[in-house]
């Protein structure tokens, strides 16, 4: 291009300012179309890896994007995994979330993730968003509330999103009659409980979280029904409510040593981040935990292993409930033949028994 009013010839080279295509990217990899659409654009239908590593390779020499809006308009889904967790600070969550981003490595998915805090209108608001950039997969890893104002409205909009081509599972209980990775809680807890009458112990008392949480009661349940077939003692007054936390654990807690424990032996925390918490407490308040009163948890995140004392608690195979959600989210059919996922106790140095 000329300026006439200053003499200089510019030449602009445009070609250089257009983005690079799929067919660009399939040109410089010698691959088909189809091939590169589906390396790049998430098909569940596989490539050979020599034709995968080609089309990858040429996608980076050519500074390749896909264009993910018109994919999503294309498709009715985009390649992402939408993640609801409750608490992204909990190592129960992050656990699960480390095992749905290591499916998703396998699926050429992404992984994005939001936490509901435990509150029902949080959630429903966040399912609601979500539909609108059109996941392909929708998991909700938190426990549901035992009444529910919004539970009505909530499988509305995931029945919606299911009619739109997109797949929720959710991990925990099947109360929304959808596609579920079941985690027998009220089971492991009960089993607990016989574990520990079994090794000494007759007088117990639990922390748990605030009443609602669904999670928690099945928890509380278990253990009651555990000890009362093996001759165990809980008390109404010796269930304390709190937080379903750490800090909910300490202060619960704290509460429990304040009051005094009148003859209380072990304390089963409802989750072992709690357990933690009474830990703790029961140290700032000059007892030695595992042998002036004993602690369980329930989960098995990987933490407990390496405080003092390791806690005994109920294995949840944290991970493999990641994995086992997106698998099934991406599965033919609507039911989990692989079945309620098995928890195991693991007794530790927090309850050395005793001897009678």
């Amino acid at each position: 291009m000329t300026d006439s009013g200053i003499g200089i010839d510019i030449d602009i080279d445009t070609s250089r300012n257009a983005p690079a295509t799929l067919h660009d990217v399939a040109r410089e990899a010698g691959v088909s179309l189809a091939t590169a659409s589906r390396t790049l654009n998430g098909s569940t239908r596989r490539v050979k890896d020599e034709y995968r590593k080609r089309v990858l390779e040429a996608a980076a020499r050519l500074d390749y994007s896909p264009n993910l809006s018109a994919q999503a308009v294309a498709r009715g889904t985009t390649t992402t995994v939408a993640l609801l967790v409750a608490d992204i600070a909990d190592p129960y969550f992050s656990s699960i979330a480390a095992g749905v981003v290591a499916e998703a490595d396998t699926a050429h998915l992404i992984v994005t993730m939001a936490a509901t805090e435990r509150d029902p209108e949080r959630e429903l608001e966040l399912v609601r968003t979500l539909r609108g950039q059109r996941p392909r997969v929708m998991i909700l890893a938190g426990s549901r509330p035992t009444t529910d104002p919004t539970g009505g409205a909530l499988v509305e909009e995931l029945r919606a999103y299911e009619r739109s081509g997109g797949r929720v599972v959710l991990i925990s209980r099947n109360e929304l009659a959808l596609r579920t990775v079941l985690v027998d809680n009220r089971r492991g807890a009960e089993a607990l409980a016989r574990e520990l009458v079994g090794i000494g112990y007759r007088r117990f008392a639990v922390i748990t979280g605030a009443e609602g949480l669904r999670t928690a009661a099945d928890r509380v349940d278990g253990f009651r029904d555990g000890l009362a077939a093996t001759g165990g003692e809980l008390r109404d007054a010796d269930v304390i409510r709190d937080a379903f936390t750490r800090d909910g654990g300490y202060s619960g807690m704290r509460a429990l040593l304040e009051r005094g424990l009148e003859g209380v032996e072990l304390v089963f925390a409802a989750n072992d981040v709690m357990a933690v918490g009474a830990l703790s407490a029961i140290r700032d308040s000059g007892l030695a935990p595992g042998t002036d009163v004993a602690v369980a948890g329930f989960d098995d995140i990987p933490t407990v292993r390496d405080i003092t004392p390791a806690l005994t608690t109920v294995r949840v195979p944290l991970e493999e409930l990641g994995h086992r959600a997106l698998r099934l989210a991406l599965a033919d059919t609507d039911a989990d033949a692989e079945g309620p996922v098995q928890t195991e106790v693991v007794l530790r140095e927090s309850t050395p028994g005793i001897s009678r």
